[in-house]
C-alpha cells in the first residue's frame, strides 16, 4: 500500500517520536561536505535530544568534520539512525554548531565515552556539537517488527505490494 499525506504522522506527536527513536537508536552517521564537495560520513555516539529539539554529541574541535561543518555557509549536516533488526530509521538535516559550555559537558559525559576521550573531561580540545533540526523524517513499524516481517515476506512470497506495514512521520522544525 503506498502512503498518502493523510497517512503521514505530523506535529507534537512525530516530534516526541523523533525524540525517542533518536536516544534509542544512538549511534547516527554524520555526514558533512569536504572541501571538495563530496558528501563525507562518520559514526558518532548521540548524547541527548533535549527538550528543544536540540541532539548533542561529543568531539575534538580539531576533527574533520568539525572544520566541515564550520566552513558550510549554513553549518548544514546530516544524522542518519540505522536500526535494521527493529526496521527503524531516522534522517535529521540540520544546523551544527560547536559549544563550549562546561556545565553541559558534565551533564552529558558518562564514563564509556572514556574510550574516545582517554582524558575524560579533561581531554584537550574536548567540544560539544549541536546539531539543530530543520528537517526530520522517521520510518518504523507500524505493527511491531514481527508483523512486519510477515507482512513483507508474504510481498516476496506473492509478489503483491506490502500492506500498510510501516509508519512514516516528517516533522519541519
Amino acid at each position: 500500500m503506498t502512503h498518502t499525506e493523510e497517512d503521514l504522522v505530523t506535529g507534537p506527536e512525530a516530534i516526541a517520536r523523533v525524540k525517542e527513536l533518536v536516544e534509542d537508536i544512538d549511534f547516527t552517521m554524520l555526514t558533512t561536505r569536504d572541501a571538495a564537495g563530496n558528501l563525507v560520513s562518520r559514526p558518532m555516539s548521540t548524547r541527548q535530544m533535549d527538550d528543544a529539539g536540540d541532539i548533542w554529541f561529543f568531539t575534538l574541535a580539531g576533527t574533520g568534520k568539525v572544520a566541515e561543518a564550520q566552513a558550510d555557509p549554513q553549518h548544514d549536516v546530516g544524522l542518519s539512525y540505522l536500526d535494521p533488526k527493529g526496521h527503524r530509521y531516522v534522517s535529521v538535516a540540520g544546523r551544527a554548531e560547536v559549544v563550549r559550555d562546561d556545565a553541559k559537558m558534565k551533564e552529558l559525559y558518562s564514563p564509556d565515552l572514556d574510550i574516545w576521550f582517554e582524558d575524560g573531561l579533561d581531554t584537550p580540545g574536548l567540544v560539544l556539537l549541536r546539531v539543530t533540526p530543520v528537517e526530520c523524517e522517521f520510518w518504523e513499524p507500524r505493527h511491531g517488527k514481527l508483523v512486519t516481517a510477515a507482512g513483507m515476506l508474504k510481498s516476496l512470497v506473492t509478489k503483491d505490494t506490502p500492506d500498510d506495514t510501516m509508519s512514516h512521520g516528517k516533522v519541519s522544525c
